[in-house]
Formats: C-alpha cells, sequence, structure tokens
C-alpha cells in the first residue's frame, strides 16, 4: 500500500509542516481563480500540470490492484481544479496581453502552438478538436460507465461479503484481526468505487469545459483585439485562435492523460498485478494466437497492393515471440520449482532443528554401530534399495504399507554392533561378526573350517560364522551361508513381521478403508457407525496381524464382520468369526505343495482345555482356568513335538477346538511365535491334510 500511503496521505508527523503546505496549495490554486499572475509562473504552473498527469498515468499502471490507489477521487479533483485555473489564468493573459504577439501567457502555449500547429492555427483548430471527441466521448464516457457499474455492483455485494467475513469468523478460519482487516477493505472498496463514480464526472466537466473556454477565447480574443486594439479581423484571428488553440492543447493533453489514468484504474477491476503484467501476461499466455496473428499479417503482406515490409516485419516479430515465450515459462517454472524446493528444504531443516522435531519418534528405525556402518558404507544405497523392496513384499504380503525404516549412525551402541527400533524402543539388537559369513547349521553338521559358533538372530538357530575368504569352499560342500548386510535385513524382516500389530496406525487403517471399492467403504462407514467402532475394527485388523493372517482381502474381512458385529461386542469373538470366513485364504498361505501339515492336540489336552473353559449361563465362554501344572506340562509336550518338526525346516500348524484355539494360541506363541495354531472350522473344504503327529 505504498501508493495508497503517499497519494492518500499519511498520518501528518507533528512539526513536519506538510499539512501546513498542502493547505497552502490549495489556497494558492483558488487564489489563481481571482488574481493576475505573470506569464512565467503560467509556464511554471502549466509545466507542473503534465508533470502531475503523468505521475498519475504511471502510479495507474504499476499498481497491483485499483485498492492501491483509494486517494484517487481526491488527486483528480485538485489536479482538475489546478487546470481551471491555469486556464482561467491564460484566458486573463490571452485577453490581457494577446495583441502583443503569441508569447503573451507565457513560452508554454506559444511553443505548443508552434509544435502543433506548424504556423496554421486551423491545423491546430482541428488536432484540438479531435483531442476533445478523444477524450469526451471514448475515454471518459466509457470510463464513466465502467464506474457506475462497479460503484453498483460493490454496493449490491457488500452484505454478502459481510456475511462472510462472519462466517470465517465463526469457523475459526480466521482470527479477529484478520477480520477487522477484511471489513476494513470492504469499506475502502465499497468507498473508492462509490468516489470512482462521482470523480469520473468531474473528468466529463473538465472536458466539456476546456472546450468551452477555448471557444470563448477565440472569439472574446477577436473581439478585443478588433474592438480595442485596432487590429485586423484576419490578423486577431491568426493571433488570438493561436493562443487560444495552444492554451487548449496543453490544458487537455493533461486532462486527457488523467483521463486514461481514470480508465485504466476503473477497468482494471479484480485484475491482480500492475497493468504491463495482466496485459503482456495475459495476452502472451496463448503462444497460438501469436502463431495465428502472424499467419494473418504475413497473408497480408503478399497481397497485391499492400506493402511487404510493414506486415512481414510484424509476422516475424510475432512468431518469435510466440517461441520464445513457452521457453521462458519453462525456465520459469524450473526457477519456481527450484525455489520451492528450497523452500521446503529450508523449511524442512528448521522442523528438524526444531523442539517439535526432536519429541517425534521413527516408527522403524535401525541404528548401526561404528565398525559395521564402515563396513557397509559403500552398500548404503544397496541397503536402502533392499528395505525398500522388504517394504514392497510385506506390502504385498499382508496388505498395508509399513512404515519407512529410518536408517541411522549411532556410535553410543556397540562397534560391531545393531539395533531396531520399533516407536523408539529397541525391541532386538544384534552383534555381528563383520568380514565374516554365518553358515546356517541347525541340526546339522558344521564346517571343518575355522570358526565360532553362533546363534543367527531371526529364528535363533544354530550357525557358524566363518571368514569371507572361505566362501568358495561352503559353495563347493553346499552350506548355506549369509553375509552381513543379509543377516541384518533378515533380522528386521522378522522383527518387523513379528510386530505388524503396532506398526498398522489408525491413518494406515483410513487408507485402506479409503483405496477400497465405493460400496465397500459404504458398507464400512455403517458398519462403524451402528456396531464396531474404526478403533474397534483397527483393534481385529491388529489382532489377524498378530497372528500373520494377512488383511489383503479387507473387503472379505468388512464382510465377515459386518455379519457379526451387530450379535457380539467382544473384539476377540468377532476375530474368530472372520478367521472362519477366510479359511480359504488363511490355509492358502500356509500350504506346502498343495498340502496342508498338521499337528494335533491329543484326546487328553483336548479334553483338559475343554474343561478349563468356564461359561456364563447363556453358555459362553468368560474365563479360562487351567492348573498351572498341566500349563507347564502342556508346555514341555508341545516343545517335544514342535520343535523336531520345526529343525526339519518343515511348514506346519498346530489345529485344535474352534473354542479353545485362542488359549492354545496364547500358550504356544511364547514358546514359538511364528506357529500358526487353527481350529477345525478355520481348515478350508478341499485342502488336502497330512497329519504329522499329535501333541500327547
Amino acid at each position: 500500500m505504498a501508493v495508497t500511503d503517499s497519494l492518500a496521505g499519511v498520518a501528518p508527523v507533528k512539526g513536519s509542516g506538510r499539512d501546513v503546505a498542502f493547505a497552502i496549495g490549495i489556497l494558492v490554486i483558488l487564489a489563481v481563480l481571482f488574481l493576475p499572475i505573470p506569464s512565467f509562473l503560467i509556464d511554471i504552473g502549466l509545466a507542473f500540470s503534465i508533470a502531475a498527469s503523468v505521475l498519475i498515468l504511471m502510479v495507474s499502471l504499476w499498481i497491483t490492484r485499483p485498492l492501491e490507489f483509494t486517494a484517487f477521487p481526491t488527486v483528480l479533483l485538485i489536479v482538475t481544479m489546478l487546470r481551471l485555473s491555469l486556464n482561467i489564468a491564460t484566458t486573463r493573459a490571452i485577453l490581457t496581453h494577446g495583441s502583443e504577439g503569441t508569447h503573451a501567457a507565457g513560452y508554454v502555449i506559444d511553443g505548443f502552438s508552434n509544435l502543433v500547429m506548424a504556423g496554421d492555427f486551423v491545423i491546430g483548430l482541428i488536432v484540438f478538436l479531435i483531442l476533445i471527441v478523444v477524450n469526451f466521448i471514448v475515454i471518459t464516457k466509457g470510463a464513466t460507465r465502467i464506474a457506475e457499474v462497479g460503484a453498483r455492483f460493490t454496493l449490491d455485494a457488500i452484505p454478502g461479503k459481510q456475511m462472510s467475513i462472519d462466517a470465517d469468523l465463526s469457523a475459526g478460519m480466521i482470527d479477529d484481526k484478520q477480520a477487522q482487516h477484511r471489513r476494513r477493505e470492504l469499506e475502502e472498496e465499497s468507498s473508492f468505487f462509490g468516489a470512482m463514480d462521482g470523480a469520473s464526472k468531474f473528468v466529463r466537466g473538465d472536458a466539456i469545459a476546456g472546450l468551452i473556454i477555448t471557444a470563448i477565447n477565440i472569439v472574446g480574443g477577436i473581439a478585443i483585439g478588433y474592438a480595442r486594439h485596432g487590429m485586423e479581423i484576419g490578423e486577431a484571428s491568426d493571433v488570438f485562435v493561436k493562443l487560444s488553440v495552444g492554451d487548449g492543447l496543453v490544458t487537455q493533453i493533461p486532462a486527457l492523460i488523467v483521463s486514461l489514468a481514470a480508465g485504466l484504474l476503473v477497468s482494471k477491476g479484480g485484475t491482480r498485478g500492475s497493468a504491463d503484467q495482466a496485459v503482456f501476461g495475459q495476452l502472451s499466455a496463448y503462444p497460438r494466437a501469436l502463431y495465428v496473428a502472424a499467419g494473418l499479417l504475413f497473408l497480408l503482406g503478399i497481397v497485391p497492393g499492400l506493402p511487404v515490409l510493414p506486415f512481414w516485419t510484424l509476422a516475424i516479430g510475432l512468431s518469435a515471440v510466440a517461441y520464445v515465450i513457452p521457453l521462458r515459462q519453462k525456465r520459469e517454472a524450473a526457477a519456481q520449482a527450484a525455489e520451492k524446493k528450497k523452500d521446503e528444504t529450508a523449511k524442512a531443516d528448521a522442523e528438524k532443528d526444531s523442539i517439535k522435531h526432536s519429541l517425534k519418534t521413527p516408527e522403524v528405525e535401525l541404528l548401526i554401530g561404528k565398525q559395521l556402518s564402515t563396513k557397509l558404507l559403500t552398500q548404503h544405497q544397496e541397503l536402502a534399495f533392499r528395505m525398500n523392496k522388504m517394504r514392497k513384499k510385506f506390502a504385498t504380503q499382508y496388505g498395508f504399507v509399513v512404515p519407512e525404516v529410518r536408517l541411522s549412525d549411532d556410535f553410543a551402541i556397540p562397534a560391531k554392533s545393531y539395533q531396531i527400533k520399533i516407536h523408539g524402543t529397541v525391541v532386538s539388537e544384534h552383534e555381528l561378526r563383520v568380514g565374516e559369513l554365518m553358515v546356517l547349521i541347525g541340526g546339522g553338521r558344521t564346517p571343518d573350517m575355522p570358526g565360532t559358533e553362533v546363534k543367527e538372530p531371526a529364528f535363533g538357530m544354530r550357525a557358524y560364522s566363518v571368514p569371507e575368504n572361505f566362501a568358495e569352499d561352503l559353495k563347493r560342500e553346499q552350506f548355506p551361508y549369509a553375509d552381513n548386510m543379509a543377516v541384518l535385513l533378515t533380522h528386521l524382516s522378522e522383527v518387523i513381521r513379528n510386530n505388524l500389530p503396532q506398526l498398522l496406525s489408525y491413518k494406515d487403517m483410513k487408507a485402506l478403508i479409503d483405496r477400497l471399492d465405493p460400496e465397500y467403504k459404504k458398507l464400512a462407514d455403517e458398519v462403524c457407525t451402528s456396531s464396531i467402532t474404526y478403533p474397534g475394527l483397527q483393534a481385529v485388523l491388529k489382532l489377524l496381524l498378530a497372528e500373520r493372517v494377512s488383511i489383503r482381502n479387507l473387503h472379505l474381512i468388512i464382510e465377515a464382520i459386518a455379519e457379526i458385529a451387530p450379535h457380539v461386542r467382544r473384539t476377540e469373538q468377532i476375530v474368530e468369526h472372520v478367521r472362519v470366513r477366510m479359511a480359504q485364504q488363511i490355509c492358502g498361505d500356509l500350504t506346502e505343495g498343495g498340502m496342508l501339515k498338521v499337528l494335533r492336540l491329543g484326546n487328553r489336552w483336548d479334553l483338559a482345555f475343554h474343561q478349563a473353559l468356564k461359561r456364563d449361563p447363556k453358555g459362553e465362554v468368560r474365563e479360562f482356568d487351567i492348573d498351572p501344572r498341566q500349563l507347564e506340562e502342556f508346555g514341555q509336550e508341545a516343545t517335544k513335538a514342535v520343535r523336531g518338526h520345526l529343525e526339519t525346516g518343515e511348514r506346519f500348524c498346530i489345529v485344535t477346538a474352534p473354542e479353545a484355539r485362542p488359549y492354545v494360541r496364547m500358550i504356544v506363541e511364547r514358546l514359538f511365535p511364528t506357529l500358526p495354531v487353527l481350529s477345525h472350522v478355520e481348515i478350508a473344504k478341499g485342502v488336502e491334510i497330512k497329519v504329522l503327529g499329535q501333541v500327547s
């Protein structure tokens, strides 16, 4: 609002004298209406009038919106009064001293009369009349109409805009200060367009007054010269017409400039930016239009009788502009993108250094010790690539995208170690033998090579660590082995798999629902509104993931929940029903070669678990009560039965009664976290079963 401040006036500073000087200037303009002034002061006044009109035009061109020049009606009134007072002063000088020659009213009028009329007052009179027509009929009439319509629509829109401000304030989208600022802008807008509607009449009146004053000067001057000064009619006509038309030109040129400024101001409307940006920006926004215009000019250039040079010159110029514009736009877009990226980087750095960022905990983080980081330094890119590949595999296998793994160096942990954190808590850590290979031996034989027996971190299997230079010997003897990166990634993968429930956030669950087809999304909304909450749905998905049941078929899960949720409230009961409905998927994920290998509970343990289930009067299980000695004995027998099959690498599951399944799973997962436990009703039809044995 710099222009507004400079032209509308800033509150006067004490002792500055600006207000006094301004008042004296207005009084001087009024004094010129009545007092005669010498010709050199008339020259200064006319020069000042031209300079002021040019200044007003430039300001009108460069402001970005009309409200930045709210002082325009006041300025317009002042410059109009200045021109009229100078017009009266020149009229007085012309009628008083016109007989002395064309310099009687000052050298500015004399110079304009000679420059424009070229010694012939008829030419000057015609030029003057044309300027009057252009100013009065074209510019001022159009500007007046625009100002009238703008004022009317602005005043009509005030109630709606006021209600919009009040609504935004009530909704909390803006605060009190912003509301006050927008109301003040609204008041300024209505006052400005109302004032412009009236100020446009100044311009029309100025044009009419200039025409009348010039006519009076011509008629009165000829009469005075002939009657009082004894001049011939021809001589009087030549002198006074030159002086009058010169005076009219000197006053009409500033009037035309100010009229143009008023037209630019009111026609700007809602366009943002300076006039050159608005005009050239919008005209040059369509290079194809420039090419079409250039083509038309080229065709006009080859029409017989028309000059070739001007048309073809313009055609080449327009074509060049049309060619350059897309290149410039591309450069500007690249510069804006670079600036935006720079701002985002600066913002990210600022957030990184802020206290708020320090409170933000990564969901999955891998911390690497100093020596291990140095070993993997050249493989950091491959490590990041393989971690992203692992996340894609999890998304395909389990139905949701696990969070990105943050890789960090931490010199506070042992140099050869790494730690895996989930939500900022260390859930697993291991010390690698840097530069050695880990041979997975399980229950098999140990390689006949120098090394150390270790434990594989992901599954706790027996392993043997040997130096890397024995890789060829291990291949030849067909020992399975893994390098440091493979061991680390396998461990990370298994930790993430064991913590899938903690990694499924409410945001992830909502994103999964939003990606469903509209019908299933609507079904989910209905179920979560009437029978279960969204956090309840999240709890169901977490319990499924806890047993490594994929949620990739989310639409089937929602259908199953919709069936059972109106009748039961316990999340565990809902999960058991969902598992039955997803039997085909569960069995399909556990089969090998089309066969499901199972390990049954013996009759003794079936009966023991059945008796441990305590029911309420409605027959629903309310608690599980088993003798601790029986529990310990079951753990020993289950370990004995399961361990042998695990060591052979077989993929199998334990099968039990439907009601006892959650409790059997609760006990087994403490011994064998990855071993699935199914109920009899979760075995899908058509699945071929191979019984490996029983826990008994």
